[in-house]
């Protein structure tokens, strides 16, 4: 029986993560799995500001590596760390169906107006803004475990930002000290691609892996990442796209938040898609 190796972080979410692709490998193709674990630059430099130095490719460009270098068969990503442009050689094979994409408001228990809130995020920073004026930012690193502990035990801040995907994933219902408040998508937009799992791999493996995945997920995906290359989105933007029931969410720092009911027309060409509404909306030319 062939074994395929998946590329992954070795945080506790991409594990989990990594776990459940593996799963459906071996379900869908009747092969065994190995892990291949790697520490990304994104991963080693914690106390980096992923704004201010810069984000693409930060916790993608080693897992990229190893499948190119055939150490491994396939890169396990969360969607929201992969940059707009694909690195050449590779292609996203599919993605698993997608989880709860909406992000969660973080704050500790008994604070309903936070002044300050824990988040490198510029989109976040922005949109919450609209819910809480006056609040203040800082910055926060780390997992998810390490950032619900900043705030509900060392009181780095009144509260953070995360997305329920990945609470999920982790088991994460509840947390001593803590309320979870998930966001609508007309308050905050999700970043490009969250709440869907990737499975990249060699150009060469993308038709013989596709059967395995989601094709409703990976239509919404490439409208928003379609989105995501036209405008170059990356950490330093304040931007973000989802597609949900037909309909595209948009948040842009030039325009806040737009939405748009998509036809199968639109999923059929996402690239023409993006530079229509792009225009439509004046961010543009």
């Amino acid at each position: 029986m062939p074994t395929l190796t998946l590329a992954t972080r070795k945080s506790p979410l991409a594990l989990a993560q990594t776990g459940m692709v593996a799963a459906v490998l071996r379900t869908s193709l009747g092969v065994d799995t190995a892990e291949l674990l790697i520490v990304t630059t994104g991963d080693r430099q914690t106390d980096w500001s992923l704004e201010k130095k810069g984000g693409k490719g930060l916790f993608t460009s080693e897992l990229e590596a190893a499948v190119l270098r055939g150490e491994a068969d396939v890169a396990v990503h969360s969607t929201k760390d992969l940059p707009g442009e694909m690195a050449p050689g590779l292609a996203v094979a599919g993605y698993l169906p997608r989880a709860d994409a909406r992000d969660v408001l973080v704050l500790r228990e008994g604070v309903s107006t936070p002044r300050l809130l824990a988040t490198g995020s510029p989109r976040r920073r922005l949109q919450v803004q609209s819910l809480f004026p006056e609040v203040a930012f800082t910055e926060i690193r780390g997992n998810v475990e390490t950032r619900l502990r900043k705030i509900a035990e060392q009181q780095l801040a009144d509260g953070t930002i995360l997305a329920a995907a990945g609470l999920h994933r982790l088991g994460i219902t509840a947390w001593p000290g803590l309320t979870f408040t998930p966001l609508g998508f007309d308050a905050a937009v999700p970043a490009v691609g969250q709440g869907a799992i990737a499975i990249q791999c060699r150009s060469a493996d993308a038709a013989w892996l596709a059967g395995c995945f989601d094709a409703a997920t990976m239509s919404a995906v490439s409208v928003e990442r379609a989105f995501q290359a036209a405008l170059g989105g990356g950490c330093q933007t304040a931007f973000a796209a989802h597609v949900a029931s037909g309909q595209l969410h948009l948040f842009h720092e030039a325009c806040g938040i737009r939405q748009a009911n998509l036809t199968s027309e639109d999923f059929a060409a996402p690239a023409g898609t993006a530079d229509r509404w792009l225009r439509e909306w004046g961010l543009r030319q």
